[in-house]
């Protein structure tokens, strides 16, 4: 499974492939521009704000991406947090 951070990541790095900011992203798939803004992952309330399935398919139709290399963006940010925990781990 994957968490919250590493879609997010994955969106961004989705972004950043297309050349664009998360942003511009939204704004070529026909979303609300904000909709990827680091403010709006989480709610008020500090609940996590998952993107929609419909957000999802519409940023992998205008990337060009296919489900199998998002689900390797998001392994690949998997591997990256995990990586990053041990090392903060073994800093303490």
């Amino acid at each position: 499974m994957f968490t919250h951070a590493e879609l997010w990541s994955a969106i961004d790095v989705l972004a950043k492939r297309a050349q664009l900011t998360p942003s511009g992203l939204a704004r070529r798939a026909g979303l609300d521009p904000t909709i990827f803004n680091k403010s709006k992952r989480f709610a008020s309330d500090g609940r996590p704000r998952w993107p929609s399935t419909e957000s999802l398919a519409k940023i992998l139709e205008i990337t060009e991406t296919d489900m199998i290399t998002f689900a390797q963006l998001l392994a690949i940010q998997k591997s990256l947090n995990t990586q990053q925990n041990k090392h903060d781990n073994e800093q303490e």
